[in-house]
């Protein structure tokens, strides 16, 4: 019988080498904290990569997940289910969008916001019409054609050759979109804030402009919040703090609190030209990730907790202004909501990682956001007396790297 015991060397053994995890193992998780094999407990405030948004082992989440999973877990996309429908409706009800298509992940719901939007062009444009433009540092996931729409060339390198007609421009230059989109572009994808690329908020005049090219030239404009999406900002969605609409949004990573399950949302006259065949997925929409979802979505939309979203903030970029004056590391902290970042000042350049294993060292997890950048993206609901606490554990972490106080 094979032998179960297992550790993180078990890692290195079996799995395929494209994560370096952290040297200790989660296996529990309540709240805002998370507790590994040998039972030492960490503040939270990685959130699962802004995943866990209503945090580990939510009560009403679990119930949902007990009482559907007795009913139905997977009918497949020959038949409907009544979970999905009601979740349809919901998102539809608290956004623009009239038609929804449900998949599992970030990637995915990019994926059927960028074919579509090909899609449309081709019908009523005509095949030159296929131009995608994205920015600079942007990521929109991990399929090919995703990794190639993203700005980050790291991603792509290495696979050979790349889908044509996408073009980078720099992020937040309203004079390089207005020159860049024309009669060629299908559509413009955008993140509201750059997430992997740096948590760098879009300047909301640049939004204005990328809407007002669009329909000067009759593209699409594609909202990627696969990580702003479902509260993080505050906001449900983060163009609800805009004055600008998108035609697609995409949504997933807090949408399930964990549970895999993305969304793509737009208007009814534009999902016309997704007809029976054109797209679709095995998996996505299944019924025990939407009625989890549903639940999610229903609890992150009460406008009482996303007030708590936005005094969080604020209470978090307080002690990083604190820790800041003590230890002179930042040279910029930004975002909005619980997606925050703070970047190294040029004495720490390139040594987020090293602040990360000191965290973890300390019983703190927490992100990246490339080499310059901490990224915090928490629980919503993160308890005060849980902050507080991880923040006391990360001043010692940054003793360690930072050495004494000035």
């Amino acid at each position: 019988m094979t032998d179960q015991t297992v550790t993180r060397q078990t890692f290195d053994e079996v799995m395929v080498p494209v994560f370096s995890p952290a040297p200790f193992v989660p296996v529990r998780g309540e709240g805002s904290r998370v507790w590994d094999a040998n039972g030492r407990d960490y503040v939270d405030f990685a959130g699962g990569i802004a995943v866990t948004a209503l945090g580990h082992a939510h009560p009403e989440l679990l119930k949902v997940l007990h009482d559907q999973g007795a009913k139905l877990w997977h009918i497949g996309n020959g038949y409907t289910n009544e979970p999905v429908l009601r979740l349809a409706r919901r998102l539809e009800a608290l956004t623009f969008a009239d038609r929804a298509f449900f998949a599992n992940s970030g990637a995915e719901a990019n994926e059927a916001a960028l074919k579509l939007a090909r899609r449309v062009a081709f019908e009523r444009h005509g095949a030159d019409k296929f131009e995608i433009v994205s920015f600079t540092q942007s990521f929109h996931g991990r399929t090919f054609f995703t990794v190639s729409v993203g700005g980050q060339p790291k991603y792509s390198e290495g696979f050979g050759p790349v889908p044509q007609g996408i073009v980078h421009l720099p992020f937040n230059d309203i004079d390089a979109a207005r020159r860049a989109i024309g009669k060629q572009t299908c559509a413009v994808i955008v993140e509201p804030v750059q997430g992997e690329g740096g948590v760098i908020p879009a300047d909301p005049a640049f939004l204005r402009a990328l809407r007002e090219a669009c329909d000067a030239h009759g593209a699409l404009l594609i909202f990627d919040e696969v990580q702003t999406g479902v509260g993080r900002t505050g906001h449900l969605y983060a163009y609800q703090d805009t004055d600008v609409t998108p035609d697609i949004l995409t949504t997933a990573k807090a949408l399930g609190n964990g549970f895999p399950i993305g969304a793509m949302l737009t208007t009814a006259d534009l999902a016309a030209h997704f007809k029976v065949g054109v797209h679709g997925t095995t998996y996505g929409g299944n019924p025990l990730a939407a009625a989890i979802a549903d639940k999610v979505v229903e609890l992150i939309s009460d406008p009482a907790l996303l007030a708590g979203v936005r005094s969080r903030s604020d209470t978090i970029k307080d002690k990083l202004a604190k820790l800041h004056e003590r230890f002179d590391v930042f040279a910029e902290v930004r975002g909005k909501g619980l997606l925050i970042g703070a970047e190294l000042n040029e004495r720490y350049r390139g040594r987020a990682k090293d602040f990360l294993a000191a965290a973890a060292n300390r019983g703190v997890m927490m992100l990246i956001a490339g080499p310059d950048v901490l990224r915090f993206a928490p629980s919503l609901v993160m308890p005060a007396a849980d902050l507080n606490d991880g923040f006391a554990r990360l001043e010692r972490a940054f003793e360690d790297v930072a050495g004494a106080a000035r």
